[in-house]
């Protein structure tokens, strides 16, 4: 029996999926991940996963294109059978998205649409799509956001969908829950990547204000949050469920 464990992270190639790409595959895991325009940064995730060891791939997916979700997972069913002799995975990250920072009088419905796409409707066909291929016993992994429990001006359609998300992932652990695979929520603060525009990172008053604003003192960095992803997909995390876990550094608490 292949006990080896695969994980299938969207939005892969920079930042936070990264990150978990790369812990991940230190703990031993092989790397599924997906990029939606610059192949060339997720072949050079995946030439880093190699040299930990672990196996790697990558599959192009716009997560807002429900239409290409059946012919994704044929790709990657297709793949795992060639190199596993199965066509299942272990760990589903739901980690793709897009920022989007308008005041809620001036968001449009093409904004509003955007969101939902991405960071609702995408997430919840795509998980539905995966069951299937989803060993039992396996892990969900949906990424929200602080926004979801503070509020700032300019984020109430993106905060909205976090928001939506979180209430998915509690029914996906109650009705996944008779084939023993758990379903949660990683929560980040402001993280400094290229994000939005590097939104978090390049302004230095939005920088200086999270600073102030987290306990800790200053804003978060990529390699904070994949080591929390990794961990809930090991052994020692199979008995939390259903949870919300922020990592923020105490962001106004």
């Amino acid at each position: 029996m292949n006990t080896q464990k695969i994980a299938l992270i969207t939005g892969g190639s920079r930042g936070l999926g990264k990150d978990m790409a790369l812990r991940l595959a230190q703990n031993g895991v092989d790397i599924i991940l997906t990029y939606n325009s610059n192949r060339e940064k997720a072949e050079e995730v995946a030439d880093e996963i190699r040299k930990l060891g672990q196996k790697a791939a990558i599959f192009p997916l716009n997560t807002a294109d429900t239409g290409t979700f059946n012919k994704f997972f044929g790709q990657v069913s297709d793949h795992l059978e060639k190199e596993t002799g199965r066509p299942n995975f272990d760990f589903l990250i739901n980690n793709a998205g897009t920022a989007l920072y308008a005041p809620f009088s001036e968001t449009t419905e093409e904004q509003l649409d955007d969101m939902i796409n991405i960071h609702f409707k995408g997430v919840f066909l795509l998980t539905q799509k995966a069951l299937p291929f989803l060993n039992d016993g396996g892990r969900v992994i949906n990424i929200s956001s602080g926004l979801a429990r503070f509020s700032l001006n300019g984020s109430s359609a993106y905060a909205s969908m976090k928001g939506a998300i979180e209430v998915l992932t509690r029914y996906l652990a109650k009705e996944l829950g008779p084939r023993k695979i758990t379903a949660n929520v990683v929560a980040p603060g402001a993280i400094e990547t290229d994000f939005g525009g590097g939104h978090v990172r390049d302004n230095k008053e939005v920088n200086d204000n999270v600073a102030g604003a987290t306990a800790l003192g200053r804003v978060g960095l990529p390699e904070d949050i994949g080591g929390v992803v990794a961990f809930l997909c090991s052994p020692e995390a199979r008995w939390i469920n259903a949870q919300r876990i922020e990592i923020s550094g105490g962001m106004y608490i």
